[in-house]
């Protein structure tokens, strides 16, 4: 596999105008059935996405690629899942290996269309799925609909880190750069093999083994970014030099998803229709962690003073650190993954937090990218939102139990609210396209 990898990125090195062909040929085989499960593709993606990274291909054109080669082995997968039916089972690999199609079809049986969301970001699952959802005949405007949601989020998940990489090593980063993310890097890994271990052996007390673990690390940030001057100039100098104006604009439609006003509107409606629904302990956990994130962050921030970025043009009057951007979107999306993983495996519940990073990170990452905080600033906020809902998740079990949420309850909680973000999308982002294209 090495050998054949190897040669691989030694080829398009030489050759990069096949650089683009090649992502979206890799993604279209990561998500294909079958051929997904015997082919490397997740370990083949991080490499030729590091060196579209290296200066071959932008950002906006690396995801995109990645992004129309996974809905084509989507859709691929199901139609030979429509067409052969029952038959797919005659396939090469799945004669002599039942298992793998024996648990995607347990998986979809039992979580329906959710599957295909959670299911993108579970490994042995991915690829088969949607040639499952067709075999069961799923209603093909309900697949393409959650595919090209589904789709976003892992093209971002799989290609990102691997183009970071790419960039930050092509571009003359400060000498302590690299000793400094490693440092920030193994913390981040340590938080989380202790949750999803603790999480996986169904320790009765990993809630407070996470939260403990996040606390000890955001308290780390706090104390030590002095220390990470190198490892917070030099990704600001990375995003900076990739900056266009479209994406300005489209960015700064995702990042007021975190403004304090659109926040405050989802989390008092979230917290309300819990409350109607008389979900009286869900929405006490709700609104709790959604309060006392945004206290705490208040109270840091003013505590820390500490001063943003001198990149944008007009100067915010507040403080930087910690980022309320960041605690405020991961706050809100990992309750509405703790609400949704309640009476789950443990690996579904892993699988829920990790669909709700995906979008609180997005806002997150476009606070770096415009500048207004310094990547540590991120961090910490995003630490502090993930240390108060583990603590209010292990407090509040104590007390006692929140049990799952019928369909009904989330058709309640989930519509009102994405249109709200929705609202708050299209509001932002038809001005900024407007004023683009003026």
């Amino acid at each position: 596999m090495h050998a054949w990898l190897a040669e691989l990125n030694q080829w398009l090195g030489a050759n990069p105008q096949w650089l683009g062909a090649t992502i979206f040929i890799v993604a279209c085989i990561e998500c294909l059935a079958v051929a997904g499960l015997i082919v490397p593709g997740t370990v083949a993606l991080f490499a030729v996405s590091a060196l579209a990274g290296g200066g071959a291909l932008g950002l906006g054109d690396t995801l995109l690629l990645g992004y129309a080669g996974g809905l084509l082995g989507d859709g691929l997968s199901y139609a030979i899942g429509r067409g052969m039916h029952e038959n797919i089972r005659r396939l090469p690999g799945l004669r002599s290996h039942p298992q793998w199609l024996g648990g995607a079809e347990t998986f979809i049986q039992r979580y329906g269309v959710a599957s295909l969301l959670v299911g993108r970001f579970i490994g042995p699952l991915r690829p088969m799925l949607p040639m499952v959802a067709g075999m069961l005949e799923m209603p093909l405007p309900r697949f393409i609909l959650v595919s090209l949601v589904a789709a976003a989020g892992w093209s971002v998940a799989y290609l990102l880190p691997g183009w970071m990489t790419g960039a930050a090593v092509r571009l003359p980063l400060p000498p302590g750069f690299w000793p400094q993310a490693a440092v920030v890097v193994i913390g981040l890994v340590v938080l989380i093999g202790l949750a999803v271990n603790s999480s996986l052996r169904r320790q009765p007390g990993a809630t407070v083994v996470t939260s403990a673990a996040s606390f000890v690390l955001m308290l780390s940030v706090f104390l030590g970014w002095p220390y990470l001057t190198h490892f917070d100039e030099g990704l600001v100098t990375l995003v900076q030099e990739h900056r266009s104006e479209l994406l300005d604009r489209i960015v700064v439609a995702v990042t007021r998803l975190g403004d304090f006003r659109t926040q405050l509107c989802v989390g008092v409606l979230l917290t309300s229709l819990l409350l109607v629904a008389r979900h009286w302990r869900h929405a006490l956990f709700a609104g709790g962690v959604l309060l006392c994130t945004a206290l705490g962050n208040g109270t840091l921030k003013w505590l820390f003073a500490r001063t943003r970025p001198e990149v944008l043009s007009t100067p915010l009057s507040t403080y930087s650190m910690p980022s309320g951007h960041s605690s405020a979107s991961f706050a809100f999306f990992l309750v509405l993954a703790v609400l949704a993983s309640r009476g789950q495996p443990p690996r579904m519940r892993l699988t829920w937090v990790l669909m709700a990073c995906i979008p609180a990170l997005s806002i997150a990452l476009s606070r770096v990218y415009l500048g207004a905080h310094w990547p540590t600033d991120v961090l910490a906020g995003a630490l502090l939102a993930v240390f108060v809902c583990a603590a209010g998740l292990a407090i509040t079990l104590r007390v006692h139990r929140l049990e799952p949420l019928g369909w009904r309850t989330w058709v309640l909680l989930l519509v009102p609210c994405l249109l709200l973000f929705a609202w708050f999308t299209w509001h932002d982002l038809a001005d900024a396209l407007a004023r683009y294209a003026y």
